[in-house]
């Protein structure tokens, strides 16, 4: 079996010159192909996971159900394998992939729009001050929160960042989020509406389907991860696991952050899942 592929794998995240599934379908080959046969530097192997991500979400916007999605992992993962490392197959389209990714593995900032929100994605590093690496920007209510990965170079760890007038202090904060073991899919309560405008409140399951991960540490806000407009702020960190467990997420779910103060009284804050394993994954982008 041959493995040229259509020009679906050379479309940048965004393009629609292959639909969504067939993107995810050609990226994952290649893909494959790469870890099989160390096609690709490190930046254009990364750029091609991200993208890979990007598409994946795509096709879950488009009504694409998880037993599929895994199903056309199986067969391009098989499709991959069938080609010798140094085919002239593989060798054109590994071609294809590094100059439709090459300019791609450069980008240092992306940003990736969702229903409702975004996720802003930055790359650039810094020895001396963290930096917010892939943020999305929230306000509920009086109070406002960033929440995303945030760290120095190498350093990313999964933080919300939020204020609240009159100088009020959560003792605590955690992330509760679908417990994807233990459930099929997506919770998505549209009562008939479009997704597309569905309030994100309505796109997180009843208690008896959540994961809840507590915060691991809480500091007063530092300057350099507070952004514009904000003066100060508490900052939580929340485990490795939480972030990986989110990026297993449907793109269309939500997740819930609940600040905790005294007198039992909790303050929550939603976060549009979307590209987030897009982002994650280009935050993995090589500088050059």
């Amino acid at each position: 079996m041959g493995l040229a592929l259509g020009c679906g794998v050379m479309a940048a995240p965004g393009q629609a010159s292959a639909s969504s599934l067939d993107l995810f379908y050609e990226r994952t080959v290649m893909a494959a192909a790469d870890a099989r046969c160390g096609l690709f530097s490190g930046g254009v192997g990364s750029a091609l996971s991200s993208a890979r991500a990007q598409a994946r979400g795509a096709a879950m916007r488009a009504g694409v159900d998880r037993p599929t999605l895994k199903t056309v992992e199986a067969r391009a993962i098989s499709r991959a394998s069938t080609a010798p490392c140094d085919s002239n197959d593989m060798t054109v389209a590994a071609d294809r992939v590094r100059g439709a990714f090459e300019g791609y593995s450069r980008l240092i900032r992306m940003d990736y729009p969702g229903d409702l929100s975004i996720w802003r994605a930055d790359r650039s590093s810094s020895v001396q001050a963290a930096r917010w690496r892939l943020d999305q920007d929230v306000t509920f209510g009086d109070s406002r929160m960033v929440f995303g990965l945030a760290g120095r170079r190498g350093a990313n760890v999964l933080l919300a960042l939020a204020h609240f007038p009159g100088g009020a202090a959560p003792y605590s904060a955690r992330l509760v989020l679908r417990d994807d073991d233990a459930t099929a899919g997506p919770y998505l309560d549209n009562r008939g509406a479009s997704l597309a405008t569905m309030p994100l409140a309505r796109r997180l399951p009843p208690p008896a389907a959540q994961r809840t991960y507590t915060a691991e540490a809480r500091s007063t806000a530092g300057l350099d991860l507070l952004p514009a407009g904000m003066k100060a702020g508490w900052a939580f960190r929340f485990p490795a696991e939480a972030a990986r467990a989110l990026a297993q997420l449907d793109p269309r779910e939500a997740v819930a952050v609940d600040f905790l103060f005294a007198g039992d009284v909790t303050r929550r804050a939603y976060v549009e899942v979307g590209d987030f394993a897009a982002g994650r994954a280009f935050l993995q982008v090589a500088s050059r």
